[in-house]
């Protein structure tokens, strides 16, 4: 029996709704690291070369958990992974808390290796969202609960701003402190709604079941559908880590930072609204690919200046990227495996993204800092044209062999 057979409509939209409202509380405390943590890393690493290895220690710890997290999922189902996580997004905002109250740089590196690992899990909401769900319905069902992320990117930034001086009664707390206990209690919400989930429990053949992971990894589609989900998220976290820190560097203030983070991520997950009505209208290749260029877009109009308006329409821009490239990508995954194989190619897919990302993320803050912003946008376009290249190539070679 397919998955599509197992949950009832009720079911798919209770499912869609609680992970849509789940995506958004993580969201939020993926976005008080990202607007953080830079800012803090250069305070307390102990060389400015080290102020963005937190954000590069996020993507690895993303890695780190997405392997494991799919074996989870594979045995126990996916409800038992999204818990877990979510425990990890608890202890990401106590270990910063402690980081800030110790000023100590390992605790802050701790927490954001935690704050990653509760993101890995996060983005497999994605694709639970498709669980159960008809073929034809699977990339809106994909793409409307990545909408959470607008909730998300109007909740973080301001959450940032309005408890980044809050006061610990009792203590003597440094700036931030706050920021991270209220990151906390909103992973712990995540997992309350998460509880509520219903799908459908790993049978036999979900867990021993499918085809050889080699034959799964040489079909045509595969490869290019990783190479462009990973250049979409590389490059938008390349740029968006180096970002808040190169806005500080040019005179702009942790406000306008602030700013620009909420409307990047409001750019990223806004689209999801439509996004999935037009991969299914266009297809996910096309999509993939405007998204690419989108990207590519995003730096030539940040190589024009560094006032906050360039950095913020790169931003905005960098985001919607990301939203057509990554979306279009996950949409490419779906068509490369059967149910029973889900858990390992999805899983699979996310830790060889997430590995690239880990490389891009913590060059950033190096190039950065000792070449500038500039060689930091002019960097971004390799992995963009290698992409792009490779999903047009795939897109002929299907078209001369049909």
């Amino acid at each position: 029996m397919s998955n599509a057979l197992q949950l009832t409509q009720a079911q798919q939209t209770n499912n869609i709704w609680r992970l849509t409202l789940a995506q958004a509380l993580a969201g939020a405390n993926s976005i008080v690291i990202f607007a953080t943590s830079a800012i803090i890393g250069h305070q307390l690493a102990p060389d400015p070369l080290l102020a963005t290895l937190p954000i590069s220690l996020f993507v690895v710890g993303m890695a780190l958990c997405i392997l494991p997290a799919g074996m989870i999922a594979q045995r126990y189902g996916r409800v038992t992974a999204f818990l877990s996580g979510t425990s990890l997004g608890v202890l990401s905002g106590v270990a910063a808390m402690l980081a800030m109250l110790h000023s100590s740089f390992v605790w802050l590196c701790l927490s954001t290796i935690f704050g990653g690992a509760y993101a890995a899990v996060v983005l497999s909401f994605r694709f639970a969202a498709a669980d159960g769900v008809a073929p034809e319905r699977q990339a809106k069902a994909l793409s409307l609960v990545m909408a959470g992320g607008v909730a998300a990117g109007i909740v973080g930034p301001q959450l940032v701003t309005h408890t980044m001086h809050l006061s610990i009664p009792g203590w003597d707390t440094p700036d931030f402190t706050g920021t991270f206990a209220i990151q906390a209690l909103v992973a712990l919400l995540s997992a309350i709604v998460l509880m509520g989930v219903r799908l459908p429990r790993p049978s036999q053949e979900d867990v021993s079941g499918g085809r050889p992971l080699g034959e799964i990894l040489r079909q045509p589609l595969f490869l290019p559908a990783v190479i462009c989900g990973a250049a979409s998220y590389l490059v938008m976290n390349f740029l968006m880590t180096a970002a808040p820190l190169a806005m500080h560097f040019h005179g702009h203030s942790q406000a306008d930072a602030n700013l620009g983070i909420q409307w990047h991520v409001i750019a990223m997950f806004g689209p999801s609204f439509f996004t999935g009505h037009l991969i299914s209208r266009f297809g996910a290749r096309r999509i993939s690919i405007l998204g690419l260029i989108l990207t590519a877009i995003a730096a030539v109009v940040s190589l024009d200046g560094v006032d906050v308006a360039h950095f913020w329409v790169m931003l905005i821009i960098l985001g919607v990227g990301w939203n057509f490239g990554f979306l279009g990508a996950s949409a490419l995954i779906l068509q490369c495996h059967r149910p029973e194989e889900k858990n390992r190619v999805q899983s699979l897919n996310d830790f060889i993204v997430f590995s690239l990302m880990a490389l891009g993320s913590f060059a950033s803050g190096g190039i950065l800092s000792t070449w500038g912003w500039d060689i930091v946008l002019w960097v971004s376009f390799a992995p963009v044209i290698v992409a792009a290249v490779i999903l047009l190539v795939v897109a002929n070679r299907n078209s001369l062999s049909g």
